[in-house]
């Protein structure tokens, strides 16, 4: 897997909008606890081939190790066998001092050969570190990521059964017919005026009870005083 291809999936898991997927949840509790079992798998494929990164670089420090102590090991082995070709031509060997000089010749060229392996092998190695630095950064992201989704599903799943609850007694109260005392003071009210309308209408009746009696009264004595003037006149 490239470098590229790594931190870009880090990256966008890391990045993931969890406020924009509640707001859109219909069921919180599932779409969470399946947003939470998606993203814990996500990371776990994540660790895995960042440990895959990790091993790589490894492999090649321990190759890059191998090549620094063969080259001193081979520079170890040319100057064993150049002391000792010295040695033989001092005493005259000639011949076989130009066998150990051709030993020391080619321990040499090992020796050289592995200095360019492990110095082509370094800038690699930095880069390679330079990734998994990266990568780890990236999956700490996730995680703290992941720990906030956690908390952002228990906060939603008590809000989401407050607000249910809540719904459930609203809907409940609707189906109740509850008492409202301020319209059982205007039936009352209502009851009294209709009582002191009827007080109104004896109060009236009586009244033109006394007023047809008075005005009998006044007939009569107005007869009375026809009958005593006619009487006057014919005495």
């Amino acid at each position: 897997m490239s470098k590229q291809t790594i931190l870009g999936r880090v990256t966008q898991l890391a990045k993931a909008n969890i406020h924009a997927l509640l707001d859109q949840a219909e069921d919180p509790q599932r779409m969470l606890d399946q947003l939470i079992r998606d993203y814990t798998d996500n990371i776990r494929e994540a660790e895995e081939a960042v440990a895959a990164t990790i091993g790589n670089l490894r492999l090649m420090e321990q190759d890059h190790r191998e090549d620094v102590d063969a080259a001193r090991e081979w520079g170890a082995k040319a100057l064993a066998a150049s002391r000792k070709g010295d040695e033989l031509r001092a005493a005259g060997q000639t011949a076989e001092a130009d066998r150990f000089d051709n030993l020391a010749k080619v321990a040499l060229g090992r020796q050289l050969r592995s200095e360019k392996e492990a110095s082509t092998a370094e800038p690699a190695i930095a880069a390679q570190t330079e990734v998994v630095q990266q990568l780890r950064t990236g999956l700490d992201r996730m995680k703290d990521k992941l720990t906030e989704l956690r908390a952002k599903r228990d906060e939603l799943v008590a809000r989401a059964r407050t607000a249910h609850a809540q719904n459930t007694m609203l809907d409940a109260v609707k189906s109740i017919d509850v008492l409202d005392p301020t319209s059982e003071l205007a039936r009352f009210e209502e009851k009294v005026r209709r009582e002191e309308a009827r007080a109104l209408g004896k109060q009236e009746l009586a009244a033109s009870s006394l007023d047809a009696q008075f005005e009998q009264l006044e007939t009569l004595t107005d007869s009375a005083e026809i009958e005593a003037r006619l009487a006057a006149l014919k005495g």
